[in-house]
């Protein structure tokens, strides 16, 4: 089976986490799609495959004979969807022999653009897959578990020379928690990579520092017609807090290595507003500078308006994975060579994002990040190409390959 097959079958699955439970997984859903994959794994020869009670999906490709003494490798890939948009009843389009112009996107109205996805120009000729307009596709991250397994069962039926090879997909990585419960132990590699990203070639190994902040600010309400020398109003102390940050560090203005502060959400009355931030930079330096920032301005807000009416709640995240990769670039070299042998130009490049692989290198298993072929995740604009697929699971092969030298 061909990986965009395996795509469009998985894509059908509701698997989309969800922020605001506390249960592992964070919805029953990702179990069903689990079920599914220890199934198919059996299928295909994998007879150790198997899920644990929090959704996670284990399985491992003995070496073959003559191979035991290579190291073994790992590739990871997440089940869930991101919430920020419907994951439910996907309805994927297939254009066969892309034209590289507008898509409609089913009946939706909404439409794929060159203007906005220029990329576009680049898949002309290929099997374009979109969605429909009305949910994500769930490319992100069901094309790193389909070229995966199409890999796994390329090298058990073809029987190709290869060392021990780990197998895991796990949930809530959406939602921030995919390695929560990872075991390492179980998982049984000193070294993966997480197959989780865009475009095909695409090589991550950087990723930000991250932490939330969340400003609580504290007024005082009266009647309007004697709030002189009395009232405090909390929405417009919140939006002079906002005042005070850096205009042009925000997401909207930024790329590359820059990072940023960003307002996720600003709820409030004349009494009580809530602040949600993103605190995100590749350099810990900055990134302990940016979260300063914002103590400095609880306190020279507090000296203004009464000590007690802004109170902070700052909570680290992720750290930038750089450090943890670097003693062992040679992940980063195999990953090179893989894309080189598959006629890919590789792209090595920051993640101006998080992924399991940031956690799993800080927990004793360095984890870069391999590209699906993947555009525009995480909602209606959502696409990927056969040939893509394809090229990425190549790239994974020919990582299995070096190992195995």
């Amino acid at each position: 089976m061909k990986a965009y097959e395996r795509l469009l079958k998985y894509a059908r699955i509701w698997t989309t986490s969800d922020e605001e439970s506390t249960t592992s997984p964070t919805t029953s859903r990702q179990f069903d799609l689990a079920k599914q994959l220890v199934e198919e794994m059996k299928e295909i020869g994998i007879e150790d495959a198997y899920m644990d009670e929090f959704g996670y999906v284990y399985g491992h490709i003995p070496a073959t004979p003559g191979y035991e003494d290579c190291t073994a490798i790992g590739f990871i890939a997440h089940m869930d969807t991101a919430p920020d948009y419907s994951g439910e009843n996907v309805n994927p389009q297939i254009i066969e022999n892309y034209d590289g112009n507008d898509v409609s996107l089913g009946t939706s109205g909404k439409v794929l653009s060159v203007a906005e996805f220029p990329s576009l120009k680049t898949l002309a000729g290929r099997t374009l897959i979109t969605t429909d307009g009305t949910t994500l596709l769930g490319a992100d991250d069901k094309a790193g578990i389909a070229e995966i397994m199409t890999v796994a069962e390329e090298l058990i039926k073809e029987n190709i020379p290869h060392g021990k090879v780990s197998i895991s997909f796990t949930t809530d990585e959406e939602v921030g928690s995919g390695a929560k419960h990872m075991n390492l132990e179980v998982f049984g590699a000193p070294f993966a990579y997480t197959v989780d990203g865009g475009p095909e070639g695409e090589i991550q190994f950087e990723n930000f520092n991250a932490a939330s902040a969340d400003f609580y600010v504290h007024g005082v309400n009266v009647h309007p017609g004697e709030a002189k020398g009395i009232m405090k109003n909390s929405q417009k102390i919140a939006m002079e807090i906002q005042g005070m940050l850096p205009v042009d560090e925000a997401p909207e203005y930024t790329e590359g290595y820059e990072g940023f502060f960003h307002l996720m959400e600003m709820t409030g009355t004349v009494e009580e507003t809530k602040m949600s931030y993103l605190i995100r930079d590749f350099d810990s330096e900055s990134y302990e500078n940016r979260k300063e920032l914002l103590r400095n301005i609880t306190e020279t807000v507090n000296k203004k308006y009464g000590e007690g009416t802004v109170e902070l709640k700052l909570k680290d995240s992720y750290r930038n994975m750089r450090e943890k990769i670097e003693p062992c670039m040679e992940l980063i070299e195999y990953a090179k060579k893989a894309c080189e042998m598959a006629e890919v130009k590789a792209d090595i490049a920051p993640i101006r994002g998080g992924t399991d692989g940031a956690r799993l290198s800080f927990v004793g298993l360095p984890c870069p990040n391999l590209g699906t072929g993947g555009y525009g995740f995480h909602g209606a604009f959502e696409h990927i190409t056969a040939e893509g697929m394809d090229k990425a699971a190549a790239i994974i092969k020919n990582i299995i390959l070096q190992f195995a030298e």
